[in-house]
């Protein structure tokens, strides 16, 4: 008799390690870093400010500026992003890049969500949040 496995850590850490390999395996003949591929998701809603992109980026891959900075870097010198100061944009190659990207996780996230009951993926979603606040809450309030 198998047991349900228990809700922690490594189960969280295993499901994001799996899907990220997916993510990373679908996107690389288009040559991008994970770090490039998130930057550009959040371009795709129009014009961000540096300092905002720069924010969000560390906070969501838990990097220093430094990082982000190279990866915006490396998207303005590959023509996949134009800096305009303050603001950042896609460029016409890199609409078409983040398009790519957008039909590659829509087809991963069918295969792999795309029959879990909606109350089920309602269920984990609202518990992933929660985890996710609670870890920033801790991060924020830790030392370095």
């Amino acid at each position: 008799m198998s047991t349900a496995p228990t809700l922690n850590g490594q189960v969280i850490g295993q499901a994001h390690y799996a899907t990220r390999a997916l993510l990373e395996r679908a996107v690389a003949p288009l040559g991008l870093s994970f770090g490039q591929v998130l930057t550009l998701n959040v371009l795709a809603d129009g014009p961000v400010e540096r300092a905002h992109l720069t924010h969000r980026i560390t906070t969501t891959l838990k990097v220093d500026e430094s990082a982000v900075h190279e990866v915006i870097a490396a998207l303005v010198d590959a023509d996949l992003a134009q800096l305009d100061e303050p603001h950042l944009r896609l460029t016409d190659t890199g609409r078409a890049t983040q398009r790519a990207i957008a039909d590659a996780v829509a087809g991963i996230t069918a295969r792999l969500y795309g029959d879990i009951p909606a109350d089920d993926a309602n269920a984990a979603a609202r518990v992933l949040t929660l985890i996710t606040q609670r870890a920033n809450a801790e991060l924020a309030t830790t030392p370095t």
